[in-house]
Order: structure tokens, then C-alpha cells, then sequence
């Protein structure tokens, strides 16, 4: 499952990090004491949308990875985000291989910005015995409710006079969370053992924590993941449990898709499973909360609350 998902693509070019590193040397981040405000990057939007919902008006957020209609897979590093970096007064990034990238670019800002990695974070094993791990954190909210936490000391730290809004930014998110897995409770109850199917292992820990069954065989999810072929025999066993009328829904990644994944949506579609569509960055005009509501409002409707 952990396959550097956003390392194999980067065109982080020996030009490209001399000409990001002479920027960094000239300008480095700025002081938020100074300036009222903590210079926040993100490797994605999704980690960009927990900082803004910590920081408030006290943070200028970018996030590198920015675009809902982009494989974030096939993503290509370049001068201006090396630039981002340099300034950075906190970065945060999704760890476990997912975009090894950011920690190449704070290497070469020659900077020494607040790291924080959820992976890390989490305190989940990353190389567990039982198989890979899932490094799709951003659907485990417990490790983002201690992202959050980190976030918030981070920016207490930098910018000391603001760390009460900080607090109740983060009081605030968590109450939010809470509800959503109040909500995720409130699903397994009534659906849990439910027999599901995904295309990639991108919503897995949220299925998990609602108690759903994910019966896709693992060579499928693999192969989709690692942007492989799925065997024939293995693309029949996947097709066949539409047909079957055991399975509920179908979780959908909208962002890597290919003739495979496809055919596992028209198999689903032709036997009337609902299909869940998710994705790995957020979708336009949503933050966090409102597409993890709305990601769970769809699971919802299709389990036929």
C-alpha cells in the first residue's frame, strides 16, 4: 500500500533546488512576533484546511497540493513551492511515504521550520507484520484531532500573544471531530458487518471505524494502487461480488482511475450498488469538517439511513 505516492513523480531537479536554495538563503522566514502572521505550508490542502481551522487569521496557509480535478499522485514539485518552504514558519505533511517530497525541500531550504508529520504523529506502527500501512491518515480522526493538537502548540509557540485563539480554534475543531465520530458510532451500530468494496484503500480507516466488512480482494486494491495491472482472475473474483448481491456500496477514488477501476464502476452501477465517491485532496469550496461530513452523509445514504 505504501508505495512513496507522491516521491516517484517529483522533478526536484539539481537547478531547481540550487535556484529554490539561493531564494531561501536570501529571504528565510519571516518572524511572526513581527509580522502577525505564521507562514504555514502543507504538502496538501486537506492538512492546509486542519492548520487554517487551528491557525484562523493568524496563519497564511499554502498548500502545495491544491487541485481536486489532479491525480496527487502524479504531482511534480517546483521552484515556487522550494520558495514556500524557505519562508515556512511551520510545515506539516502526511508522512509514510505518501509525499516524502517536503522533507527533501526542507533539507534544501536550509531552514529550520516546525516539522510535523502525521504519520508520525498518529503513533501507529508504519510497518506492521500483518501487511502495509494505510497512509491515508486524513480519514482517521483521531490522528487528526492530535495533528490538530500539534498545530495548535506549534503556533502558540510562534506567535506566544495569539496562543488563547489558538486554544479555541482547537477546542472548537475538536468538538467538531467529536461529532463526526459520534456520527461514524452512530453508523456502526446499525450497519456494522456490512459488506463493502473500495477501489483504493483511501477511506478504509473511516469504513473501519463505522464497522463496515471491505471484502475487495487485496490483490485488486493493490494493484490499483500501485498503478499495475490487476490480474484477469483476480478482476473476475472483484467484478463477481457486485453481482453476487452481498455487497452495500462501493468506495470510489474519483482521482485514480483507469480502465479496471471502470469496470468495477459499471459492474456496481449495473447491479444497483451505491457508489460512494472519495477522494485525497478536498473537493472545491470545502473545508475538513464539511467534506468529512459530507463524505459520511454519503456512506450514510448508501447504507440506506
Amino acid at each position: 500500500m505504501n508505495r512513496s505516492r507522491l516521491l516517484a513523480p517529483i522533478a526536484l531537479t539539481a537547478a531547481v533546488l540550487a535556484l529554490a536554495g539561493c531564494s531561501a538563503e536570501a529571504s528565510g522566514a519571516t518572524d511572526p512576533a513581527k509580522t502577525g502572521s505564521i507562514n504555514v505550508v502543507a504538502s496538501t490542502d486537506v492538512w492546509g484546511s486542519v492548520a487554517s481551522a487551528i491557525g484562523g487569521d493568524h496563519v497564511k496557509v499554502t498548500s502545495i497540493i491544491d487541485d481536486p480535478d489532479k491525480d496527487p499522485h502524479e504531482y511534480q514539485a517546483d521552484a515556487r513551492n522550494q520558495l514556500a518552504i524557505s519562508k515556512a514558519n511551520v510545515v506539516v505533511s502526511n508522512g509514510a511515504g505518501y509525499d516524502d517530497f517536503v522533507g527533501k525541500m526542507v533539507k534544501a531550504s536550509k531552514q529550520n521550520p516546525t516539522t510535523l508529520v502525521a504519520a508520525d504523529i498518529s503513533g501507529y506502527d508504519q510497518h506492521p507484520s500483518d501487511g502495509d500501512f494505510n497512509e491515508h491518515l486524513w480519514y482517521d480522526f483521531p490522528t487528526v484531532q492530535k495533528v490538530a493538537g500539534k498545530l495548535e502548540a506549534a503556533f502558540a509557540k510562534a506567535d506566544a500573544k495569539d496562543a488563547a485563539d489558538f486554544a479555541a480554534n482547537a477546542k472548537s475543531f475538536d468538538q467538531q471531530l467529536a461529532s463526526l465520530e459520534a456520527t461514524e458510532a452512530q453508523l456502526k451500530t446499525a450497519h456494522a458487518g456490512t459488506a463493502v468494496t473500495i477501489t483504493e484503500p483511501v477511506p478504509l480507516y473511516m469504513l473501519n471505524a463505522i464497522g463496515l466488512t471491505n471484502v475487495t480482494p487485496e490483490k485488486f486494491s493493490e494493484a490499483i494502487e500501485n498503478d499495475t495491472d490487476v490480474a484477469p482472475t483476480v478482476l473476475k473474483q472483484t467484478l463477481d461480488l457486485y453481482s453476487s448481491g452481498q455487497v452495500k456500496l462501493l468506495a470510489y477514488n474519483e482521482q485514480t482511475t483507469g480502465a479496471q477501476t471502470q469496470a468495477v464502476l459499471d459492474a456496481a452501477k449495473q447491479n444497483h450498488v451505491a457508489v460512494v465517491p472519495v477522494t485525497e485532496t478536498l473537493p472545491a469550496g470545502k473545508n475538513y469538517i464539511e467534506w468529512m461530513t459530507s463524505n459520511l452523509q454519503a456512506i450514510g445514504s448508501a447504507l440506506g439511513e
